[in-house]
């Protein structure tokens, strides 16, 4: 039988927002689901997020956002993986995302958007699809 990769995400919290029981869940979540994910806990920079991706060679980039700061803090990830030749990330934001400002964050090379009340199962699904498409 074929051995099958195990996907590594990152899951960050980026900005001074401190709460984290949504990305702690997810954290949960995703582990259950088989998924190898690392958690640096609270208040990352985007330039500590790259380092931190590129050091732990995941596949996924999965931001936690509350603050409605996601537009920029997305924009300026998405330019920096770029820059350091690491836009074969997946990168998936979730959190108090307001419906319209989805288009904006997928326009910038976001591969999904979860709001707060999304499903874990939706969240598992698309990422075992989409990673498998993009690097696998």
């Amino acid at each position: 039988m074929p051995h099958k990769p195990i996907i590594r995400v990152l899951i960050a919290k980026p900005g001074l927002d401190g709460h984290d029981r949504g990305a702690r869940l997810v954290t949960l979540a995703l582990r259950d689901a088989g998924f190898e994910v690392i958690y640096p806990g609270l208040h990352q920079t985007v330039e500590k997020i790259v380092e931190t991706a590129l050091q732990e060679d995941v596949n996924v980039i999965g931001l936690s956002i509350l603050s409605g700061a996601h537009l920029p803090i997305a924009k300026k990830l998405m330019n920096q993986l770029r820059e350091a030749g690491m836009d074969d990330k997946l990168v998936v934001v979730g959190g108090n995302i307001p419906e319209q400002d989805i288009p904006a964050l997928k326009s910038l090379g976001v591969a999904g958007v979860f709001p707060s009340s999304s499903r874990f199962e939706e969240i598992v699904a698309f990422i075992q699809s989409n990673v498998a498409e993009k690097q696998m």
